[in-house]
């Protein structure tokens, strides 16, 4: 019972709490990052677990700050939020330090690990999980148990109070590190779930914002689990809809749609299956989850897009093999990885109850072929994954005082513009939306992207930030349908050209 009360605390006091949370910092230190050409700054503050009990279990925040090159420097640093929920924003550093040069020129970059993930209390579960046999990765029940039993373990840990994890208290701790740096403003480019980290830093501190980036925007009341099912579905759609315009897709895969949904309901069945990870063949079962599960990653990026019809057709035809290539790439590596005790800790306080609240009214939209397939394995860990108290306000988005500059790729499975749309009215005549119809999840390594970020955060002049000519990214083509070459052709012999 007495846990219960402190879960259901009146949210009413959480800002006084969050105020009274102490903060001990020490100077950040030379440091080398692997990936980073140069020497950057690292440094760390101490934050209360829990904000409520300014006395109880700390944390330490890791932070890594990458100098500028100018001798004269701007007093607003740019901080980078990481996505996910789960993310670490330092090893994003290496990338995002070199996609970012120009930025850095006159401005500090400062990464933040958001408590719960990279080197600020992690909440990790086994990593060993990706060199499991193909037919435990896909098993969705076996997975469910590894994550339940991954909850039970990070509770036994120190900072293993997982309410303590919520969007909220993580920009107080962001906050914390922008005083421990002496910047009076900071400019914030967030990611993914990192818009939604960077909308709350600006509710709870407008004072501290001068410029603000959204690339892929998840409002704070998405209800991630509900509406991911129908935003990738309607990049699916997309997909399906540019192989039926192209005469060579449609030719080789005729009806793919149908097919490949005739495939779905057929399962699930057993099948041999070669890993595309280690080359091994093993026997497995086949279920609708694991292939839908397998074609949601490769819809974030168009260029790997475009080779889902020939995955799709493949599985269609009960070969398996194209469709987890595709799913594979880019997975393991160490910016990609999610901590996952902080991710459900985030999404079951923030948006579950959300889904719950949903769950009692009439289907917004008629059934689609992903269904409830990404919703199971919430359903199943958020019935018992600790709840952090989120406040009312905090699903609230109001006019912002600060230009924001908001990024919505066209073919977005999880954060399609319709997202971005909302957010830009929601914040009035200092929100600029630009939408890139042929680009996927995430814009900030696309095209010019960079240099309209750096015109963005580096103009003096706030009309002029938000006055930008976005023509250059608007301009990049979709990818072509991918059709393998012909291997009889003399194209194909010579060029190894797919057309």
């Amino acid at each position: 019972m007495r846990n219960l009360l402190r879960r259901w605390a009146p949210v009413a006091l959480l800002p006084l709490a969050l105020s009274a949370n102490a903060t001990t910092s020490l100077s950040p230190t030379p440091c080398r990052i692997e990936g980073l050409r140069h020497e950057a700054l690292c440094g760390s503050v101490k934050r209360a677990l829990d904000p409520a009990r300014a006395e109880g279990p700390q944390i330490e925040l890791h932070y890594v700050v990458i100098p500028a090159t100018a001798r004269r420097k701007a007093p607003d640093p740019v901080f980078f939020l990481a996505g996910g929920p789960g993310q670490s924003a330092i090893a994003l550093a290496p990338d995002l330090a070199n996609l970012f040069s120009r930025l850095s020129n006159r401005r500090d970059l400062v990464f933040v690990d958001q408590r719960g993930t990279g080197r600020s209390a992690p909440l990790l579960c086994d990593s060993e999980s990706e060199r499991l046999p193909l037919a435990r990765r896909i098993d969705l029940a076996e997975g469910i148990r590894r994550l339940e039993d991954c909850r039970a373990r990070l509770q036994k840990l120190p900072h293993g109070d997982l309410r303590q994890y919520t969007t909220t208290i993580a920009m107080a701790d962001l906050d914390a590190v922008r005083a421990a740096l002496g910047a009076e403003r900071i400019n914030l480019v967030g990611g993914s779930y990192g818009t939604r980290a960077g909308l709350e830093y600006l509710r709870l501190f407008p004072q501290q914002v001068r410029r603000l980036v959204l690339d892929g925007v998840a409002p704070p009341d998405m209800a991630l689990p509900l509406v991911m099912a129908e935003d990738a579905q309607a990049a699916l759609d997309a997909t399906l809809a540019a192989c039926a315009s192209d005469a060579a897709c449609k030719a080789r895969h005729p009806d793919l749609g149908q097919r490949f949904k005739a495939r779905l309901d057929a399962l699930p069945q057993s099948a041999v299956v070669t890993d595309p990870v280690n080359g091994v063949s093993s026997s497995l079962t086949m279920t609708r989850e694991a292939l839908l599960s397998a074609l949601r990653g490769p819809l974030y990026a168009p260029a790997l897009a475009a080779a889902l019809p020939e995955a799709l057709g493949a599985a269609a035809s009960a070969r398996y093999e194209p469709l987890f290539g595709l799913a594979s790439v880019g997975q393991g590596s160490a910016a990609t990885r999610l901590a996952e005790g902080q991710h459900f800790s985030v999404i079951c306080a923030e948006d579950w109850p959300q889904v719950e609240g949903a769950a009692a009214k009439p289907a917004a939209a008629p059934p689609s072929m992903i269904g409830d397939a990404f919703l199971q394995p919430y359903r199943a860990l958020c019935a018992q994954w600790p709840r952090g108290a989120v406040a009312p306000a905090f699903y609230t988005v109001a006019p912002s005082p600060v230009p924001v500059l908001l990024l919505s790729g066209g073919l977005d499975p999880v954060t399609p513009p319709r997202h971005g749309e909302r957010m830009a009215k929601a914040l009035g005549a200092n929100a600029r939306h630009v939408v890139v119809p042929a680009a996927g999840h995430g814009l900030m390594a696309q095209g010019c992207t960079r240099d309209l970020l750096h015109r963005f955060i580096d103009d003096e002049s706030s009309a002029a930030a938000l006055d930008l000519d976005a023509s250059c990214i608007k301009r990049i083509p979709p990818p072509l349908p991918f059709i393998p070459p012909d291997p009889l052709s003399p194209a194909a012999t010579t060029t190894g050209a797919a057309r």
